[in-house]
């Protein structure tokens, strides 16, 4: 089997029925479809059992968080590959994953971008270490290896950042293949955790970074790259605001036009 898809869910209903609905109308076939609910008392049991038939596996019981949640997913998990799909996001459209198999994906790591609001994410072109101080990959269009997730599960002591800490361990750390591909895979629900607490996520991967990186060397990469905590607490306050999304879109476009004119100018002085 090539994938398994893991749904995970806490009261959500309506977000996890439309989860459902764009997974099993998918025209790829050769997948099964876990759900791990933490049970849930606002009727996503019953929506569960309504779709039982085309759901290979389901449990629904207290858990310690997210990560605990995940990596019960990964342990019952048959795919070579996982892909998370937590409750709320949607796969782009009903052919995707038929897109993404039909790459004959070969890497550990095989990764698309996300939409958000519409607006699609950058692509990863490349992994680097300067890209994963500040950034991460979605987990919702990661193809990721079973046995990697297997063999490094999310560490369950944190509460938002350990998808990042388990990329940043594998991709940087430990070197496993990665393989980038230009599709969408899923849509982004913007009102998870780690989107309505950035001063939280600052905190754990600041504090998971020096860790795993010396803090002498941190330091000076930091400089290197003129990434200080004035970027950060700006970062944070347009996160914590409840117009972040129109403060993001009008961030962007102001961007283009800076990095337009940029371009325009040097044309042009090429040109005099």
């Amino acid at each position: 089997m090539k994938l398994s898809i893991i749904t995970i869910n806490f009261n959500n209903k309506g977000g996890l029925s439309k989860t459902i609905h764009s997974v099993l109308e998918q025209s790829f076939s050769d997948f099964e479809y876990i759900i791990i609910d933490g049970g849930s008392t606002d009727g996503s049991v019953e929506l569960i059992k309504k779709y039982k038939d085309r759901i290979d596996y389901w449990v629904s019981e207290r858990d310690n968080g997210i990560y605990n949640a995940m990596n019960k997913g990964v342990r019952v998990a048959k795919g070579e590959y996982c892909l998370f799909l937590n409750s709320a996001d949607t796969l782009f459209r009903a052919n995707v994953l038929a897109e993404v198999f039909s790459t004959n994906p070969s890497a550990d790591i095989v990764c698309g971008t996300i939409c958000r609001d519409g607006i699609p994410d950058e692509y990863v072109e490349n992994v680097s270490f300067s890209n994963f101080l500040t950034h991460t990959i979605a987990h919702q269009a990661a193809f990721i290896r079973t046995s990697l997730l297997r063999n490094n599960p999310y560490d369950e002591n944190l509460k938002l950042v350990s998808d990042w800490k388990f990329f940043f361990q594998e991709l940087i750390l430990n070197g496993v293949s990665f393989q980038r591909i230009h599709l969408i895979i899923s849509n982004f629900d913007n009102s998870g955790a780690s989107m309505s607490n950035l001063s939280l996520v600052k905190q754990e991967h600041d504090q998971e970074l020096h860790k795993m990186i010396p803090s002498i060397i941190l330091d000076e990469v930091y400089k290197f790259f003129g990434i200080s905590d004035d970027y950060y607490k700006l970062f944070v306050s347009i996160g914590e605001s409840p117009h972040k999304w129109r403060l993001y879109n009008i961030i962007v476009i102001i961007l283009k036009v800076l990095l337009w004119n940029k371009k325009w100018i040097k044309e042009f002085r090429l040109h005099r």
